[in-house]
């Protein structure tokens, strides 16, 4: 991982050129069909769930009356879809384990 602790592409590309021997392109291409396919599922609708990892789950939310914090004055917000992502038991505990 890098120093700055953000998990890029290029981390996830160097960890399988290490890892598994592939090479720098190989593995910077594998990591991008991933995401590409993971990508195309959730615009076409699907959750994606990666076991012991999390699951990305999509959301309708409906239309609501927002409030101006500033003016006070009441908006419509318009119903939107929404990307949540909901970390595994797995995950949560290496996370509770690791802080």
């Amino acid at each position: 991982m890098t120093t700055t602790g953000t998990l890029t592409r290029a981390d996830l590309a160097e960890a399988l050129h290490h890892r598994i021997g592939l090479s720098r392109a190989d593995s910077a291409s594998i990591v991008e069909q991933i995401l590409r396919h993971m990508c195309e599922a959730l615009s076409n609708g699907h959750n994606v769930k990666i076991s012991g990892f999390g699951t990305f789950v999509l959301r309708d939310k409906g239309e609501r009356v927002g409030r101006n914090p500033k003016t006070g004055v009441e908006v419509p917000i318009a119903p939107r879809r929404v990307l949540t992502f909901r970390a595994s038991q797995m995950m949560r505990e290496r996370i509770v384990a690791a802080g």
